[in-house]
């Protein structure tokens, strides 16, 4: 089988650890690096999950580099109260043994990515800023990359940060709408697709037959995840945002899309960070991404689960 060589871009985070256990859990992707932002979590501890995360799936040998610890224009902005204070839930990680390669992010992501012209898949699941300014300092970065799935905005539906926007762009709409407008060969997962990919209590629960540290992991995680999404916005469940958003590198018929000029609103005010799509082309601008606007949501769920369920099988307790 040929893999589809994938870089992340991640702030780890709940979701995002669970986008990179299904990553690792997916024979048809090779992750090959994963590049680390402030976001969730501060970025050291975004760092330490992320390797404490490869570690318990034992994939240490994937390089982490660490990347931007504050926002490019915006002052900073964490979740703790979505993620908990460690960025992971009720979920205890083992101090990592390994450490991050010594490289920035941003060096990281140029040399990966300019080493392979036309072969890695750049998935962004947190705020945008190591990306940004990984095209500025290498603008032939735009062009050299195969793709770029970016799990971040809300179009049609509401905010989750704001009352109009979605929690990546909003910590950093300024490196959103760089990137956004790069020219880069962009797929977005919006929140109009993702807010109906709902792991339930049900889905971690089949989990917990077996013995494994993936499983328990999973539920601890999870667990405070799915009490602030009660609370919060009444759903009863969890929201995996960031895994649907790398389901779609070698599934991307969970999804429908549409091509659309996408933009971010940083003029201030209330709609700051705002991703808006001209869907009646009132702009006369060409599209600058796809968007994922219609979901197959419970397929998804289900994918991820047995995913997870057969990875947990291959590193028992």
């Amino acid at each position: 089988m040929n893999q589809k060589r994938i870089l992340f871009d991640t702030d780890p985070g709940i979701d995002d650890s669970l986008a990179i256990l299904l990553a690792l859990a997916s024979p048809e992707l090779k992750v090959e690096g994963v590049s680390v932002v402030h976001g969730n979590c501060s970025v050291d501890q975004a760092l330490t999950n992320a390797l404490g995360v490869l570690e318990l799936a034992q994939a240490s040998h994937i390089p982490v580099a660490r990347g931007f610890e504050l926002p490019l224009v915006q002052p900073s902005l964490l979740a703790p109260e979505t993620h908990g204070e460690g960025g992971v839930g009720y979920a205890k990680l083992r101090t990592p043994k390994t450490k991050p390669v010594a490289q920035h992010s941003v060096d990281f992501l140029i040399e990966r990515i300019m080493s392979a012209p036309g072969e890695i898949t750049l998935v962004c699941i947190g705020p945008l800023t190591n990306v940004a300014v990984a095209i500025r300092k290498e603008p032939r970065l735009i062009k050299a990359v195969k793709e770029v799935v970016i799990m971040g905005g809300a179009i049609r539906h509401e905010g989750n940060t704001t009352p109009l926007a979605e929690f990546n762009v909003y910590v950093d709409p300024h490196a959103s709408h760089m990137v956004y407008h790069s020219g880069m060969p962009i797929t977005l997962v919006p929140l109009d697709v993702t807010y109906h990919c709902i792991l339930t209590p049900d889905d971690v629960q089949h989990l917990q037959k077996i013995k494994s540290p993936i499983p328990t992991f999973v539920a601890d995680a999870t667990r405070f995840y799915m009490e602030f999404h009660d609370e919060y916005q009444q759903i009863k469940g969890c929201i995996i945002n960031d895994a649907l958003a790398l389901a779609l590198t070698f599934a991307p018929e969970l999804c429908d899309y549409e091509d659309h000029y996408v933009e971010v609103d940083i003029t201030g005010g209330v709609s700051m960070g705002k991703t808006m799509a001209d869907f009646y082309k009132l702009t006369k601008q060409p599209a600058n991404m796809k968007v994922a606007l219609g979901v197959r949501a419970r397929d998804f769920i289900e994918l991820f689960v047995e995913r997870v369920e057969k990875l947990s099988e291959s590193i028992p307790g």
